[in-house]
């Protein structure tokens, strides 16, 4: 449905998006991820187009629309700050573009009619914006959007207005909405869980570049950079050393030489090579001391325990600089200061290498 293929996007001497080339298949719910500054949101406005790549192509339905303004490119895009006409009211915000487009009276109200019924708003045509609640007030600019029947809706970090309770809510309508309409959705956060929650599929940017796409398991289990395993989820990066490499597996070395083994990537790395082994949170446990088989085994010193309702989250300074957390069950939790033993299945290392 997009393409963008080698697009590259620059502001003076700023390279906002860098040579990407990346593809959106028809009726995906696919989004753009990654830290302030990254490109997403110029990556965005080059598909709406908002801006214009100064290298490669946008491509819509196998069409480049480079030259094409932006009501010529069927796509539409839902904003962060809504933009809703405040003297209109939610009927003449969502006709708006209809209007313009010169559609009959009576398809206008039919389409009226059946996008209020898909975002759950019937009976609000006559109410005006300054009457609704931020969760309202997106749905009608959802609304405005689909109401022009586009190909793809754009959709920049829609739900950063709202609280987190509402943010939550609001997710699963558009996860429901894009199901129900079977359109493609191209979205744009900053925030992981809202990708992780809602996406098909996920690209990963970084510095203008793409570091990563994938689906939601595939970036959470398998990041192949340093950058992915930090930036999705809670991350554990130990610095090691390979030390050997039997078969299927790497011997590595901490900073302060303590052994540790993890299965070895597609690509082995040579004896003496720096590495990070990836453990999730998750994956560590508290320890008795005992050795276990197929476990990793680490000691140290708590330094805070947080109770998070479901769970503490214990970080352990198990050397000199190096400190790992732990998901540890709600329950008596261990203190500042207490030497604890931690484990992991070796299995579950991801060894990340460059």
């Amino acid at each position: 449905m997009v393409e963008l293929r080698g697009v590259t996007k620059r502001f003076a001497a700023r390279t906002a998006v860098d040579a990407v080339s990346l593809e959106v298949p028809r009726g995906q719910f696919f989004s753009l991820l990654g830290p302030s500054g990254c490109g997403k949101t110029t990556t965005l406005r080059l598909i709406a187009g908002f801006e214009q790549p100064d290298q490669g192509e946008v491509r819509i339905h196998g069409v480049c629309v480079n030259d094409l303004p932006p009501y010529r490119r069927k796509v539409s895009t839902v904003f962060q700050s809504y933009a809703l006409f405040p003297h209109l009211t939610v009927a003449g915000n969502i006709e708006f573009g209809l209007r313009r487009a010169g559609t009959p009276e009576t398809e206008m109200r039919r389409r009226l009619e059946r996008v209020l019924e898909l975002v759950q708003l019937p009976g609000y045509a006559g109410r005006r914006p300054d009457l609704l609640s931020g969760g309202e007030k997106q749905r009608v600019a959802l609304a405005r959007s689909l109401v022009l029947e586009p190909d793809v809706l754009l959709l920049d970090e829609p739900l950063a207005a709202l609280d987190q309770k509402l943010r939550r809510e609001v997710r699963l309508e558009l996860k429901r909405l894009q199901r129900a309409v079977g359109i493609t959705f191209l979205f744009v956060t900053h925030d992981q869980e809202e990708a992780l929650t809602l996406s098909d599929r996920i690209a990963v940017m970084y510095q203008g570049r793409l570091e990563q796409v994938g689906t939601p398991e595939e970036i959470y289990r398998r990041p192949q950079t340093e950058f992915v395993a930090g930036f999705i989820g809670n991350s554990n990066l130990i610095p090691c050393r390979v030390t050997a490499a039997p078969a299927g597996w790497l011997e590595l070395s901490t900073g302060g030489g303590q052994k540790l083994l993890a299965p070895c990537p597609a690509s082995t790395p040579p004896a003496g090579t720096s590495v990070t082994l990836l453990v999730r949170p998750e994956a560590v446990q508290l320890a008795d001391g005992r050795p276990r088989e197929e476990m990793q085994m680490l000691s140290g010193n708590v330094l805070q325990s947080s109770f998070l309702g479901s769970h503490h989250q214990v970080t352990v300074e198990v050397e000199p600089g190096l400190r790992i957390t732990v998901q540890a069950p709600a329950g008596p939790a261990p203190v500042a200061g207490q030497g604890v033993e931690l484990c992991w299945p070796t299995a579950e290392g991801l060894v990340l290498h460059s």
